[in-house]
């Protein structure tokens, strides 16, 4: 059993976990998963799915709840291959696990936002992020990765 105890790792550890755990999803149903050396452009892996489709995973992690944002530059939510792997951790426990297509913030909400950063003194670049909290987590469920990995499969 692995260390669930995620607050003595750092932010990189945990997001390089989130990384190979979310590899280790794709690979458990069958599908096949390729990794690039250098993650300059925002993808973190490929995933050939059992219709010989590929897709780009965009792999982030959050402890507890909090938010998370793709740069616009490098998150296409046109791109219908594209997805968000969303790990969430919790102490004592292993991560959530979500698969959210791009298309997700085609309509910004609460939840879904689309930040352009345009107004003077602004200095971020765009970004589509997520907000995740206790009041808001359950509209996740309908990503949960063992359901979402079914458009795979």
């Amino acid at each position: 059993m692995p260390n669930t105890n995620w607050a003595k790792l750092n932010s990189l550890q945990v997001g390089k976990y989130a990384e190979y755990f979310a590899k280790m999803e794709f690979a458990s149903y069958g599908c096949d998963v390729y990794t690039s050396e250098v993650d300059d452009h925002g993808i973190d892996f490929i995933v050939k799915d059992k219709n010989r489709r590929f897709c780009e995973i965009q792999v982030k992690s959050l402890r507890g709840t909090g938010y998370v944002f793709m740069q616009k530059s490098k998150f296409d939510i046109t791109n219908k291959n594209l997805y968000l792997a969303l790990l969430i951790f919790e102490v004592g426990k292993m991560p959530d696990v979500f698969l959210i297509p791009a298309q997700a913030w085609e309509v910004p909400n609460g939840m879904f936002v689309d930040r352009n950063y345009d107004k003077p003194g602004q200095k971020s670049a765009p970004e589509w992020g997520i907000n995740i909290s206790k009041k808001n987590y359950s509209v996740l469920e309908i990503f949960k990765f063992e359901d979402t990995i079914k458009d795979f499969l």
